[in-house]
């Protein structure tokens, strides 16, 4: 009812404002059109003012409104402001309690008490906020850049014996997607359940003949958001950005690594492709089945038992500390993960490093790293030297002068492009996952994270963290101010455009 109430609104617009100004009818029509004209455009500022934005934000939508009455209204609906906690999601959230019901462990684990009180808040947000309980029954390990993940995922895959969850956004059918397709297939020719979730936009170059393939082999599929339709509901702008395997509710694989032959650096335009992935068992697999599940009965109307793929487990607690997984979109708190990054650099006692390939961070994450650097903790900021667009690489550098005033370490990776996105708080927990540090990751993207706590993985990604520092240059802060005015240019003209990266 309020997409058609949307659409009306904007053939209302188009008609009362060609009406008004270009048209040569009589007074009497053009001022009827006027009124009309008039009353949609400030109910529709009306709307903004009680959304309770910042005012800044608020001010800029109603200008644009205002002066771009029909474009500014199109893209303003259209670029996920409208309904970001509006009807589009609302079935999503009531369905994800249903699901996350049998997460919920009122038991207190003995490992809890290895957390320190910052750890511990942030863990109890993370449940709060997501209903994903943290656990001490997991292992984790960290897979280094598409040479050791694709080789574990397709050697798991091989050896399932029950079922296959997929969730990915980007899945291509080139060379290595086609070798994760024929097991995939095979699999599912041997009577195992296949499920494969895909976005439309991240995997609008998979061929029509690679579905086909999968169906009639008996793998089902899944569409998130298929793009044709998007424009109509409004989701177009909602990508599921996750990256997810669970084989046989024993192994799982979340990360930054998509399916395609230029994560494994084969893209001549791109060269070398550094990120990480996680192998994870144990009990932090429900958590990552769970949004499998909740993701699958969004798209295809089926209900799935957590407990029959995925059944509790009498398992001993591991001495490697706790696991939690933390799904974030815009059928949740939007503004989740920013807040959890807020609260991991204002806790910090001595030390947060970051890496990602994308850095466009709103004011809190701002102001936090800045107090961080103020207090004396010592932060570093790792981003590529080489990306993989012109806005992401101009609007990431536009932030560097103020971090390097306050006396942040800013690397930027040489040796190939760097995807990881990875957060490490004084070398005890780390966030790992597919949220980068931009608009999208933080308020209108569907995200998994995982965040880690005293494991053993952390100081597995400590040690890559410094190896990746030997792959790049610190940028000096005399030479970034000395910068030409072309590259000035470039980075102001790139960073109006945050809010779209």
């Amino acid at each position: 009812m309020k997409q058609t109430r949307q659409i009306i609104f904007v053939l209302l617009l188009s008609v009362t404002f060609y009406l008004t100004f270009f048209s040569e009818q009589p007074f009497f029509i053009r001022a009827l059109a006027a009124a009309v004209y008039l009353i949609i455009v400030l109910s529709v500022c009306y709307v903004l003012i009680l959304e309770n934005r910042s005012p800044y934000k608020t001010l800029v939508w109603i200008y644009a409104i205002l002066f771009f009455p029909v474009a500014g209204y199109i893209f303003f609906i259209y670029s996920g402001q409208l309904q970001v906690r509006g009807h589009l999601f609302d079935s999503k959230r009531r369905d994800n309690q249903r699901y996350l019901e049998p997460l919920i462990d009122k038991n207190t684990s003995s490992g809890w008490n290895q957390l320190n009180r910052e750890e511990q808040f942030i863990s109890n947000r993370i449940e709060e906020e997501a209903g994903f309980p943290i656990n001490f029954s997991s292992e984790v390990s960290v897979l280094k850049d598409g040479d050791e993940t694709f080789p574990a995922i397709k050697e798991r895959l091989r050896e399932a014996k029950d079922y296959i969850h997929m969730e990915y956004y980007t899945f291509r059918d080139d060379q290595i997607g086609q070798e994760i397709i024929d097991i995939l297939k095979e699999k599912a020719e041997l009577g195992l359940e296949v499920k494969v979730i895909f976005d439309a936009a991240g995997s609008i170059g998979m061929s029509g003949h690679a579905k086909r393939s999968m169906k009639k082999s008996g793998v089902e599929m899944a569409c998130f958001h298929p793009i044709k339709s998007g424009f109509f509901t409004q989701k177009i702008n909602f990508r599921n950005h996750r990256k997810i395997f669970v084989i046989d509710g024993d192994t799982a694989f979340v990360g930054g690594l998509n399916i395609g032959d230029e994560y494994l650096g084969r893209d001549p335009k791109i060269g070398f492709w550094r990120d990480t992935h996680l192998k994870v068992e144990g009990e932090a697999i429900r958590s990552l089945e769970t949004i499998f599940m909740i993701d699958w009965s969004y798209l295809k109307d089926e209900v799935l038992d957590l407990d029959t793929y995925t059944p509790v487990q009498n398992t001993e607690e591991l001495s490697t500390g706790g696991v939690q997984i933390l799904s974030s979109g815009p059928d949740a708190n939007r503004g989740m993960i920013s807040e959890l990054y807020f609260n991991m650099i204002a806790n910090a006692r001595h030390s947060v490093w970051i890496a990602t390939p994308y850095f466009v961070p709103d004011k809190d994450i701002r102001t936090a790293l800045s107090l961080a650097a103020k207090k004396g903790i010592d932060v570093k900021l790792m981003v590529p030297e080489i990306s993989d667009g012109f806005l992401p690489k101009y609007a990431t550098r536009s932030y560097f002068g103020k971090f390097l005033d306050k006396g942040i370490d800013i690397y930027q990776y040489e040796k190939g492009f760097m995807h990881q996105k990875i957060m490490i708080v004084d070398g005890q927990s780390a966030s790992i996952g597919t949220a980068n540090v931009d608009f999208r990751s933080l308020n209108l993207n569907f995200e998994v994270n995982a965040f880690l706590f005293r494991t053993s993985s952390v100081t597995s990604l400590i040690d890559n963290y410094k190896q990746d520092m030997e792959h790049s240059h610190k940028v000096d802060a005399k030479a970034y101010r000395n910068r030409g005015i072309v590259v000035r240019t470039k980075e102001s003209f790139a960073r109006l455009f945050s809010p779209a990266l």
